[in-house]
């Protein structure tokens, strides 16, 4: 087993007048022989998972940090002996390794937000949908009203929205609401991701080496 060693948590103790306390969650001091056992053992196994909670977010980060650097050279090595650097659209890419057993991938993920110019595609929208006779397209308002429905952030449901793009829908209107919904569309921001595999054959399906504690 590899050697991993936690972050140093506070005890939660105190001593007062030679006597122990613990503060409550009310920010009370509580003498410690107050406390059920099974509260002192709960606590004490909490900071333990903290502790290493924390050692591994800090090792998360340096393995980020060295990633990047170590993709950076690399490429820099690529300009200066040809004169480019290795990607495709949007800096997406794909590291190899000589055998073909290990690869890292980089993808640029942009945050897609909404303009004034949804307000009137929903009225468009909404404007088919009174014409068209109620029975009509059930599964089209059912779509519809996902979409434009907000969350308790007050954000529209996005892949609904682009669901709506993909129907294909012989109405003059509702081509300029679809169009509406695309000149409405603004990139404000992007990310890079960094996405490793490694497989035990050259024709063995990729298995994504898991970082994410959900996942592992």
């Amino acid at each position: 087993m590899t050697e991993f060693t936690p972050h140093p948590i506070p005890d939660g103790r105190r001593e007062i007048d030679g006597k122990p306390y613990m503060t409550d969650a009310k920010g009370n001091l509580v003498p410690v022989e107050l406390i059920k056992p099974q509260h002192q053992l709960e606590d004490e196994m909490v900071r333990k998972v903290i502790g290493y909670a924390d050692a591994l977010s800090d090792q998360v980060a340096r393995f980020k940090a060295h990633t990047f650097e170590d993709l950076g050279d690399f490429e820099a090595l690529l300009a200066q002996d040809y004169g480019l650097t290795k990607g495709g659209a949007r800096g997406n890419k794909t590291f190899m390794s000589f055998d073909g057993l290990f690869k890292v991938q980089v993808q640029v993920a942009d945050y897609i937000d909404f303009g004034p110019e949804l307000q009137i595609a929903k009225g468009l929208v909404d404007e088919c949908l009174n014409e068209w006779s109620a029975d009509s397209r059930p599964e089209i308002r059912t779509i519809v009203t996902r979409a434009f429905n907000t969350d308790k952030a007050g954000q529209i449901n996005r892949s609904e929205i682009f669901m709506l793009l993909r129907l294909e829908i012989d109405d003059a209107r509702w081509a300029q609401a679809m169009q509406a919904i695309r000149d409405a569309m603004r990139v404000v921001g992007s990310k890079t991701y960094v996405r490793c595999y490694r497989r035990a054959a050259q024709d063995a399906p990729w298995q994504a080496i898991t970082i994410d504690l959900a996942k592992a």
